[in-house]
């Protein structure tokens, strides 16, 4: 930031007072802060100043102190530290402030720099002749897809050409800046797209008044059945049999169950399959006895699975539909390892989505690695944030980790896993 200075005693006037005005938006301004933190108001009071002015004199910044009870060079820091204040004298009709940020530069800024320097001052904070008109270059100034712009004041005028700002300043120089449009000086609607609205062109459907009533009232809408599944339940596949789980394949080594025995707990009434889940929950370390069966037998340990399997039960049509456990081209299913593999190391995955992985069926770095989009989408439905397993890439980093732990992922990744 350049040094701030005050300008030259010889332009400085000899006192500073608020008109009435002024002195009423004053007392309101320090009413805004609690008793002892009066000063708190200096940044609107220097503004008022500003306003009254043309800009902040070394007489207002002292007359502001005194009323703030601050030190001068208190208030003094303030003023020289914020570029909204002017410390020299401006135009009297006209200060014009040319954004010359990366957007407005690349849409033409510079070429209205020139119109400024032309028909103003060559050189910014100077007044022209008159002393009626003065420019700068400043930064953003928060219409960079209307740029290029200029700021008069308080008011922004956008998607300037040369010759549209030259006529700007024409029409302030003669005392005629408040018949001058404001905002985009295209037919731009504010900061649209300059082609013209592309979506949402029929406000009906999206205001209050317009909007359609609903055919039935909330009331008067038939409660929904106790055994039909909620949305969430009715996004998860139905049954976690082997025929209808396309994420247990693997290429890993691990032995592949020629046949399997339906699991007894899945006759099992559902109160004893409760009472089972609770006895032996399905966390890593779960009974060795489990690892015996195969991972589309394995019970789901949330009051929310048992719920799925029965629903999954009642399907009717969608599960007699399925392949059979006979079938030679359903998706292998694979006993558990005795280590299955830390899939926490995948960064995205932690103890909850691990203990649910197992419930599926999917213990190793391998089985995630081959995953299609289809089992992908599969297993999404068991997630409780949708859509992670492409955002969080698990299948790039279970390759990694399946092809060569934790040197590969380091080297593929640049980090180690989590």
């Amino acid at each position: 930031m350049s040094v701030r200075r005050l300008a030259e005693p010889a332009v400085q006037p000899a006192s500073f007072a608020f008109d009435a005005a002024k002195a009423a938006e004053v007392r309101t301004w320090i009413a805004k802060y609690p008793k002892g933190r009066e000063q708190s108001a200096v940044i609107p009071l220097l503004m008022l100043a500003q306003d009254q002015e043309g800009w902040v004199t070394k007489a207002a910044i002292e007359h502001v102190a005194e009323m703030l009870a601050m030190p001068y060079i208190r208030v003094l820091e303030v003023a020289t530290f914020y570029t909204q204040f002017q410390l020299k004298p401006v135009g009297t009709r006209a200060h014009i402030q040319v954004c010359g940020t990366t957007p407005c530069m690349l849409r033409g800024s510079e070429a209205l720099m020139d119109v400024c320097r032309s028909k103003i001052h060559h050189d910014p904070f100077h007044t022209n002749a008159d002393g009626t008109l003065s420019w700068e270059e400043v930064e953003c100034l928060g219409a960079c897809v209307n740029a290029p712009m200029v700021m008069i004041f308080k008011d922004t005028y956008e998607d300037l050409t040369p010759e549209r700002l030259a006529a700007i300043i024409d029409e302030f120089e003669a005392g005629r800046g408040d018949m001058v449009k404001t905002g985009p000086q295209t037919d731009r609607w504010f900061s649209a797209p300059a082609s013209g609205f592309t979506a949402l062109k029929d406000e009906k459907n999206v205001l209050k008044a317009t909007r359609a009533a609903p055919s039935t009232p909330p009331a008067a809408q038939p409660k929904a059945d106790a055994a039909s599944p909620s949305p969430s339940q009715a996004a998860r596949p139905k049954t976690d049999a082997a025929e209808t789980n396309p994420a247990i394949k693997s290429p890993s080594d691990v032995k592949v169950s020629p046949t399997v025995e339906k699991a007894a707990s899945v006759e099992t009434p559902r109160e004893d399959a409760a009472a089972a889940n609770k006895a032996e929950p399905l966390v890593e370390g779960v009974a060795k006895e489990r690892s015996a069966r195969t991972p589309s037998d394995v019970e789901v340990s949330s009051a929310e699975g048992l719920k799925a399997q029965d629903q999954a039960a009642q399907a009717g049509p969608d599960v007699a539909s399925a392949p059979s456990l006979d079938d030679p081209d359903r998706p292998a299913a694979v006993e558990r390892p005795a280590t299955p593999d830390d899939l926490q190391m995948i960064s995205g995955i932690g103890p909850r989505i691990e203990s649910t992985l197992h419930s599926i069926g999917v213990f190793t770095f391998a089985q995630i690695a081959v995953w299609t989009a289809e089992e992908r989408a599969w297993v999404d439905g068991y997630l409780r944030f949708r859509g992670r397993i492409d955002r969080e890439n698990w299948v790039a980093q279970a390759k990694a980790l399946a092809e060569g732990g934790e040197d590969e992922y380091m080297r593929v990744f640049g980090r180690k896993p989590r």
